[in-house]
């Protein structure tokens, strides 16, 4: 498989703002101003609430959205190029429809690697031993001829990853891998995307609500909420980092909160966004702040 120089950029967003159209009233707001630059090597996890945009950047990264305003290249193209050069990997969100499908795991990543080949010509020796291949790499093979919807959360996890790396990818982007797994999964599963990243050679984004997935398999860590709030390693995570980027969430159990997210006379980089969360009595007016991490339609 590919590997890219270490100082190149595989993903770079630059001042990204997204709007979904409403019938009849204001466009409704799920990206502002994001700009994040991934070299490639990197494991960059993407944290932040339901509703908070995650779901509609990865879109954007895929190619099925266009940015209101902005760029995004992934690999040097545009996302919808790449994606068609097969220089992107996508593992999904675990769907219960695809688990009733009457396929192999085996199968499964065989689909995936002859995407676009006509049905009649075939399983060719190569695709065959591609999908082997690429469920050897996961740790799959034991149950590769078993039954998609009788595998447990993290043996399909495994074969959905064994199926984004069918189409030999440089850039790997995950959506709530570890949903339905537990915490000593959790930890394999960060095993997993390390060596992954150390033999392959893969920028690895992983996008999700759930902090031990982002610690477990990630260098960087981005937060966001609309707006990028945090952008640092994962041991930069603080309580108050956190309050702030899930801070309507949290405000449903606890009420407001008062923390400042991060240290943001120290933060050189002009789009990151230094808001902070307000309790009762705050003197600063609040009157006119939209709120936030609340687009149709986000996970």
């Amino acid at each position: 498989m590919h590997t890219e120089p270490a100082n190149e950029i595989a993903i770079d967003i630059r001042d990204v703002s997204f709007a979904y159209p409403r019938s009849g009233g204001t466009p409704l707001v799920a990206l502002e101003h994001v700009s994040i630059q991934v070299r490639a090597g990197e494991r960059l996890g993407i944290l932040g609430p339901n509703g908070g945009g995650k779901s509609t950047l990865l879109k954007l990264m895929l190619g099925l959205l266009t940015p209101g305003s902005g760029e995004i290249l992934i690999c040097g193209r545009p996302p919808h190029e790449a994606r068609r050069a097969r220089r992107v990997g996508y593992v999904p969100q675990r769907v219960e429809a695809e688990l009733a499908f009457p396929i192999s795991a085996r199968e499964a990543v065989l689909m995936a690697i002859e995407l676009g080949t006509p049905p009649w010509a075939g399983r060719s020796r190569g695709s065959r031993d591609l999908a082997s291949e690429c469920l050897e790499r996961v740790g799959a093979n034991a149950f590769a001829d078993r039954p998609v919807g009788s595998l447990s959360g993290g043996q399909l996890q495994r074969v959905m990853i064994a199926r984004a790396l069918g189409r030999r990818p440089r850039v790997l982007l995950m959506d709530e891998p570890t949903v339905g797994i537990d915490p000593s999964g959790q930890q394999r599963f960060g095993e997993l995307v390390s060596r992954l990243r150390t033999e392959l050679g893969l920028t690895i984004v992983i996008v999700s609500h759930d902090v031990r997935a982002i610690a477990a398999g990630c260098d960087r860590v981005a937060c966001l909420s609309r707006t990028l709030h945090y952008h640092d390693a994962p041991a930069g995570l603080t309580p108050a980092v956190l309050a702030e980027v899930f801070k309507h969430d949290l405000a449903a159990v606890f009420g407001d909160v008062h923390m400042d997210a991060h240290r943001a006379a120290e933060c050189a980089t002009p789009a990151h966004s230094h808001t902070h969360a307000h309790g009762p009595g705050c003197p600063h007016d609040h009157s006119t702040r939209p709120h936030e991490g609340s687009a149709e339609g986000e996970t």
